[in-house]
């Protein structure tokens, strides 16, 4: 199978992952692109332990995990910067939430979930996007997370859990 064929066959996959953990069109769009830069100078290696589709989903978790972690860097060097400038009319917007799925009357809902979601642990958030928005087995989440069917379980239960209590702490507010 060539790079165009990988592409073609996978790229709505890779998209649609990336913007269930990035709630933002443009930048599901720039980790997809990212994405598949490393399966294109990584393809040689590709060993063939999982399917091809298992190792693009791996890539595509880790590569949306790590712009995550730089943004949230980026971002704590900027509010450190400015909350060091003195300007009274300076004006800090918070990251839009822009998920092209999404309704315009179901927005405010589906945000506060995704918020909340966002608010998991790295391997409860992944195995929720995985069971609930991407309809993966419990099977092949395991083999995605080079985790045990149980482990899967276990995880789920405690995300499904945590995400009851932030939702139930936020309506509180």
């Amino acid at each position: 199978m060539n790079f165009q064929e990988i592409y073609s066959e996978h790229s709505n996959l890779v998209f649609n992952l990336c913007l269930h953990y990035l709630q933002n069109k443009e930048d599901a769009q720039e980790v997809a692109q990212d994405v598949f830069i490393k399966v294109y100078d990584k393809i040689h290696s590709f060993k063939e332990n999982s399917s091809l589709k298992t190792w693009i989903y791996r890539i595509t978790i880790n590569t949306s995990l790590d712009f995550i972690k730089a943004k949230k860097r980026n971002k704590r060097i900027f509010l450190y910067s400015a909350l060091q400038i003195d300007d009274p009319n300076r004006v800090i917007h918070a990251v839009n939430f822009d998920h092209p799925g999404v309704l315009m009357e179901d927005k405010e809902s589906v945000e506060k979930i995704f918020q909340a979601l966002n608010k998991l642990p790295v391997e409860q958030k992944t195995v929720v996007i995985l069971l609930r928005l991407e309809q993966k087995t419990q099977a092949e989440t395991a083999d995605i997370m080079l985790k045990t069917i149980k482990a899967v379980e276990s995880l789920f239960q405690r995300a499904k859990k945590n995400l009851n209590t932030i939702l139930n702490e936020n309506e509180g507010l």
